[in-house]
């Protein structure tokens, strides 16, 4: 078996790329790749393939020690023909990936949800190893989850299971991404929470996040955490109506799914730990009291890495 493999976890805003040690879980190298502004198939096979190159300048790793690429992307996938279906953070549809990047560097090449992928880095080497039967939600551009049992992902009849986002909170509410109205993902999400603060802002109120701010940047998640260490109301308003949202979409996936563990992760739940404790606490308040009572919470172990680490052993799953 050969020592090494590629992984990717394709984002909504960043593409983080990096070569894996199969034994270890070590990172070897990485490089990141923004696509916040650079969208749509084109720029996304441009960008990963400038990674994976870079990659192999930077190590002295050759094409032939690489068993293979794996790729977690932020949409609903194909797994089987390594198409990605559809995407709407990416402008991505119908996008045949791993045609595309098997073709460029001749390494069979694995594609997998980006929260399926953290979930198996996450119980290989992060906060479930030693447990088999967890839930994986991870808080970034949109909000994913992996549902794993007895060691394996639950992939459902059409390969999209998991799809907490996609869970259906307010029946006339806000649109989504994906088209529908009322998601959990238009409420709880980064993006979501952003968009709250503008709307806020330019109706005239005020809030230390214009002091961190720059003119044409996007609210970051390092900036509502600075904005609530320094008590600011809005910021604070927002952030706990998304906890509100998130912590009701998990309370009704440990009432139904009753899984040992939920890990929490992404860049919200890293970089705002008022937001983690707050969603942790409410949405035990709001699970049924059994499930309750034994339901435990971490916090993604591996950070930036969960997703490329769990997508360097997507060669092991059988589809």
């Amino acid at each position: 078996m050969k020592k090494y493999s590629a992984g990717i976890d394709l984002g909504g805003t960043k593409i983080l790329i990096a070569f894996i040690n199969r034994e270890t879980g070590e990172v070897v190298a990485s490089v990141k790749k923004k696509t916040k502004k650079d969208k749509g198939p084109q720029n996304i096979i441009r960008k990963m393939t400038e990674g994976i190159e870079e990659l192999f300048a930077q190590t002295s790793i050759s094409k032939e020690e690489i068993s293979s690429i794996g790729i977690g992307a932020a949409g609903q996938v194909d797994r089987e023909n390594g198409i990605l279906i559809g995407a709407p953070n990416l402008d991505c549809y119908d996008f045949h990936i791993k045609e595309l990047i098997s073709s460029r560097f001749d390494i069979p090449v694995y594609l997998g949800n980006d929260v399926e992928i953290a979930a198996i880095g996450e119980m290989k080497f992060g906060a479930a190893k030693g447990c088999d039967d967890f839930v994986c939600v991870f808080v970034g551009t949109g909000v994913g989850s992996a549902i794993v049992k007895n060691g394996s992902v639950i992939l459902g009849a059409t390969g999209t299971a998991g799809e907490i986002g996609h869970i259906i909170v307010d029946l006339n509410g806000r649109p989504c991404a994906c088209g529908a109205h009322g998601c959990l993902e238009a409420y709880a999400s980064r993006s979501a929470i952003e968009r709250r603060i503008e709307g806020a802002l330019k109706k005239g109120r005020h809030s230390v996040i214009l002091d961190y701010l720059e003119s044409g940047k996007s609210i970051t998640s390092s900036m509502i955490q600075k904005s609530i260490e320094k008590g600011d109301e809005l910021v604070t308003a927002c952030v706990d109506e998304a906890s509100d949202y998130l912590s009701g979409g998990i309370a009704s996936i440990i009432n139904f799914v009753n899984p040992k563990l939920v890990v929490l992760g992404g860049g919200l739940i890293e970089a705002v730990d008022y937001f983690y404790k707050n969603t942790i606490k409410k949405a035990k308040a709001k699970s049924l009291p059994v499930p309750a009572s034994k339901i435990e919470f971490k916090k993604a172990a591996l950070g930036d890495f969960s997703g490329v680490i769990g997508a360097a052993f997507l060669q092991d799953r059988k589809l």
